[in-house]
């Protein structure tokens, strides 16, 4: 399946700004036998895990995420940017290249205890990623893994999320 991802999976140069090569993943996600595999598939690893919640990273997050989640049974939780959530929130910043973001979660998202799935379409510098595990451990749950579509090995993102264990299944 990662060969199929890999070969739909669409370089985009100098986007979103001069010198980055975007991976899109819009190609992976019209198709739909593709889409529905890489679902199965992460269900198919995290279902002896039994996790209680998934949470998905804004934004393409979300889309895995939710899938996700619905394969298994269980809840979703949003993870997002500032001043996007309704109810009272938990906050954590990290650093970018050039200064500094913020992700949110509902404060009663998770509880103590909660075993947790953290999804997202990207890893790279693994500044975001890292900051979701801070968030969620700062609700007292307990994230089991981390989960991508695509890494870009080559930035070195696991090294920025500690312990916690990574999953992808295409690398770059």
């Amino acid at each position: 399946m990662a060969t199929r991802i890999r070969s739909l999976i669409r370089d985009v140069p100098d986007f979103p700004k001069p010198g980055i090569v975007f991976k899109d993943l819009t190609p992976v996600l019209l198709d739909g036998a593709i889409h529905r595999d890489l679902c199965a598939s992460l269900a198919e690893r995290y279902r002896p895990l039994a996790p209680d919640v998934i949470v998905g990273i804004e934004s393409r997050g979300f889309i895995f995420g939710a899938a996700l989640a619905v394969e298994l049974g269980v809840g979703f939780v949003p993870v997002r940017k500032p001043g996007k959530l309704p109810w009272r929130t938990r906050r954590q910043s990290y650093a970018l290249e050039y200064g500094e973001d913020m992700l949110e979660v509902h404060e009663d998202a998770v509880g103590p205890g909660a075993r947790v799935v953290i999804v997202d379409d990207l890893l790279a510098t693994g500044g975001t990623a890292a900051a979701a595990c801070d968030l969620i451990r700062g609700l007292g749950a307990e994230v089991l893994e981390a989960a991508f579509v695509v890494e870009l090995s080559f930035l070195e993102g696991r090294s920025r999320l500690g312990a916690v264990r990574c999953h992808s299944i295409v690398a770059f």
